[in-house]
């Protein structure tokens, strides 16, 4: 016994440890047999609230027998707050409220604590959603291969809760009097009235009802149930005769053909689907020409087979024939069977009728009296060509019976250029198929010199059309001619590009043959008096428009420090896909300043100003429709430092200065005078005749002193006078000589007492021999010797330390120049 009692609490020890094991944190569902969770409805209306308790036995629960037993609830993995009291019997009891419960599909947990850790110990799924909708637009279709009756439905909203859907039938067990079928109120059902019917598979909104459970040629009710826990739901209930609601195989179009004395009329036999020979049957034709948009139906065919007749068919027209039937005793809700397999069938031609829309133009061809005439024409259209048109006759007369006049044109196309004699004023136009010849419209060829129209104007009538509208003119119109023409940059021209408004008093017309979007079209408008053509007035106009396919490119024309001109080329009219309101230039430099200026699309040319020097500029030019603009490359351009005027300016200067060089020199280099004024030529002492004579000895002069230094000139106190050899002229000794002059002694300034130093200069040279001094009186004050060289350039001039034998020289001397050498005498 104490064995078995210490045992118990280990097995509930382990069995805890195995709950928390599995549960983790308020885990999955477990209980020990003392706890029950209980709540209001397992299934609630979506957003309703939800009440639920959660009772526990004390005594039944070993472990939890003592201390306090807390309890708390989860909403899946959700901690929501209840309330616990105190139950009868020892038991905790535990109540929660969901106000409003907006899940479709949740558990709600109760959960204890234990250790420390929630732990679950029951739980209750709850579901919810909404009653079933109603299904809608029941329509059934018996099979008569099989005769199974299928029915199709439309399932409301989701309920978000499990639903069954059943097509339910239900019979009379006798025949209904004669009356309305599809009407409920003579379809009573009573109690013991059989109800059958099929389940649909798969969540389809289909089932077919088979044959043995149908009653044919009796009234049956029909309808959908649709149920879940919240409700149930049903469709309108059809009462109806499973025959009237079928669907028969198509009928048979077996040959058609033309009446022969009404050419416009055909007669078609049909017949009638295998099994149902024995039906009374409705029928319907439709047909339609290839390029008919719709189809023309004929109905009220009735009978079980035969033929039908039709008239008000087109000439030479190939039309498309198909046929369906249906019960003729069926409600409105019998089904048409399926389109027969269609038949081609050409009417009759006949002669083209009516007239033909021309437009002429005409100018004289040269001087051969004559006149070039380019006439063109519309194609009849179909209900006029009676079949296919095979060519066009031009001639100058109309055609007579039994006489057909020359033709001076005979074309399958709808213009021709043809040479008249200058006074035709009429010709006529004829079409012609296989059955014969239209008669002939006559086209008179007026002058172009009448009233003009006023306020023309085009506006977009669609993406491939346009509205054309005027004023009407003061006189009487016959009819209007518009003419339009694409505007591309290789001009081209549209023959067929025109049409003719036989309305006198209309101001608008509708442009539909030829227009593309995207595109410029030039219109003309002709107003056709009783005499004579209107001048044309013109205008321009886009159907749609967008933004251009590309931009112009920038180039630049000129550049100086602040301004830059920019230029383009205007863009090919096929890539401004509209009218360009305006072009827009964008500039920017490397700091992000961005600055743009629009210019007027009339223009092709632009000049940026207030640019800085030496700035690196990036531009580019946008060019803009009313549907938006498109942008072009980019143009990277750099001002200058200096602008034209500054440039011409500063090259001006400095080409005058080389120019004021240039004559400088010219002037140095040829002007003698000049040359001596500014650099005058001295002589070279050493190449002079008194440099290559060297006395034997110098007479020795007592230096005189002048006492006091007197205004006035200085006398000369000796003048040697030097003679060269006979047969030589000063200055005109060879170059030998000259290389072989000894060196001259560095001159030298000796001071004799208070006056002003004399100056000393010794020649030396062998160029003179045995010549005499010059006796000795004195010279006057403004006579000086001058000698005469080569004009050499000036010599070394020394002063010895020791004056040898010297003569002394005065300030003023001067020896050598250009001048013929003379003798050098005194007073």
């Amino acid at each position: 016994m104490a064995r078995r009692g210490a045992g118990t609490p280990f097995l509930l020890q382990l069995s805890l440890l195995l709950l928390l094991h599995l549960g983790g944190e308020c885990g999955p569902s477990w209980t020990l047999g003392c706890a029950s969770v209980a709540v209001g409805s397992p299934v609630v209306p979506l957003g309703s609230a939800v009440t639920a308790s959660c009772t526990i036995q004390r005594e039944l629960c070993r472990g939890l027998e003592q201390g306090k037993v807390r309890i708390s609830w989860m909403l899946d993995n959700t901690l929501v707050a209840g309330s616990q009291r105190q139950g009868p019997g020892g038991t905790e009891v535990s109540n929660l409220t969901l106000p409003r419960f907006n899940h479709t599909q949740a558990r709600l947990w109760c959960c204890v604590e234990w250790n420390g850790t929630k732990q679950r110990i029951g739980v209750a799924e709850i579901r919810a959603g909404y009653p079933p909708a109603k299904p809608l637009n029941l329509s059934c279709v018996l099979n008569v291969s099989d005769y199974g009756l299928t029915c199709h439905w439309e399932q409301g909203t989701d309920s978000h809760l499990p639903t069954s859907v059943v097509l339910k039938c239900a019979g009379k067990p006798h025949a209904l009097p004669e009356g309305p079928r599809a009407h409920c109120s003579g379809c009573r059902r009573s109690r013991a009235q059989a109800v059958t019917g099929c389940t649909p598979q798969g969540g389809h909104s289909h089932c077919t009802v088979p044959r043995r459970l149908l009653q044919l040629y009796r009234q049956m009710e029909i309808w959908v149930s649709a149920t879940n826990a919240l409700g149930t739901a049903e469709s309108e209930h059809l009462c109806i005769d499973p025959m009237d609601v079928a669907k028969l195989d198509p009928p048979t179009l077996q040959s058609i053909q033309s009446i022969p004395f009404q050419t416009d009329c055909i007669a078609l036999a049909w017949d009638v689907a295998r099994g149902t020979e024995h039906m009374e049957l409705q029928c319907e034709l439709r047909y339609r020409a290839p390029e008919d948009p719709a189809w023309v139906l004929v109905t009220g065919i009735t009978g079980r087979a035969g033929t039908a007749q039709r008239c008000g068919f087109l000439f030479g027209t190939q039309y498309y024939f198909q046929m369906r039937c249906r019960r003729s005793s069926a409600s409105a809700l019998a089904h048409w069977s399926e389109w027969s397999p269609g038949r081609n069938y050409t009417t009759h031609e006949k002669a083209p009728t009516g007239k033909l829309d021309a437009w002429w133009g005409a100018q004289p061809a040269g001087a051969g009296g004559r006149l070039e005439v380019q006439l063109r024409w519309k194609a009849p259209r179909q209900r006029e060509a009676n079949g296919r048109v095979l060519g066009y006759r031009v001639t100058l007369s109309p055609r007579r019976r039994g006489r057909d006049p020359p033709s001076i044109c005979n074309t399958t196309h709808t213009q021709c250029n043809f040479s008249v004699p200058a006074e035709t004023r009429r010709v006529y136009l004829s079409a012609y198929n296989a059955a014969g010849e239209s008669a002939p419209t006559e086209v008179v060829l007026l002058q172009r010199k009448g009233q003009p129209l006023a306020g023309l104007r085009a506006v977009p009538g669609g993406e491939r059309s346009l509205w054309v509208h005027w004023e009407a003119p003061l006189a009487p119109v016959i009819a209007y001619v518009l003419e339009w023409q694409r505007v591309t940059a290789e001009p081209g021209h549209c023959s067929g590009c025109w049409q003719m408004e036989r309305d006198g008093t209309a101001t608008t017309a509708l442009i539909q043959d030829g227009i593309e979007p995207f595109q410029r079209y030039n219109i003309s408008l002709f107003p056709l008096y009783k005499d004579t053509v209107g001048v044309p007035v013109h205008t321009t106009a886009y159907s749609q428009q967008k933004a251009p396919s590309h931009a112009p490119k920038l180039h630049l024309r000129r550049i100086s420090k602040s301004e830059a001109e920019l230029c383009w080329e205007p863009l090919p009219v096929e890539m401004q896909n509209g009218f360009i309101t305006s072009y827009t230039i964008f500039w920017a430099n490397s700091i992000t300043d961005v600055a743009s200026a629009t210019v007027n699309p009339s223009l092709s040319s632009f000049v940026i100003r207030g640019l800085k020097p030496s700035t690196l500029y990036k531009v580019h030019i946008m060019a803009s429709t009313a549907a938006g603009g498109t942008n072009g490359t980019s143009l990277t351009l750099v001002t200058t430092v200096l602008d034209d005027t500054e440039i011409q300016f500063l090259f001006l200067t400095l080409g005058l200065i080389f120019v004021l060089l240039m004559v400088l020199l010219i002037c140095f280099q040829k002007n003698e005078r000049m040359k001596e004024q500014l650099w005058p030529s001295v002589p070279d002492p050493a190449n002079s005749s008194l440099g290559k004579w060297v006395p034997p000895a110098a007479p020795q002069e007592p230096l005189q002193v002048v006492a006091a230094r007197e205004p006035g000139p200085t006398s000369i106190s000796t003048v040697t006078v030097l003679e060269g050899e006979e047969g030589k002229q000063p200055g005109k000794e060879p170059p030998a000589l000259l290389v072989a002059l000894p060196p001259l002694a560095r001159p030298y300034v000796r001071q004799e007492g208070p006056g002003e130093p004399v100056q000393y200069a010794r020649v030396g040279g062998a160029g003179y021999r045995g010549q005499r001094l010059l006796p000795e009186p004195g010279p006057r004050f403004y006579e000086n010797l001058r000698g005469r060289g080569d004009g050499g350039g000036a010599g070394d001039w020394g002063f010895p330390e020791e004056p040898p034998a010297t003569f002394p020289l005065l300030q003023g001397l001067r020896i050598g120049g250009a001048e013929e050498p003379h003798e050098c005498r005194a007073d």
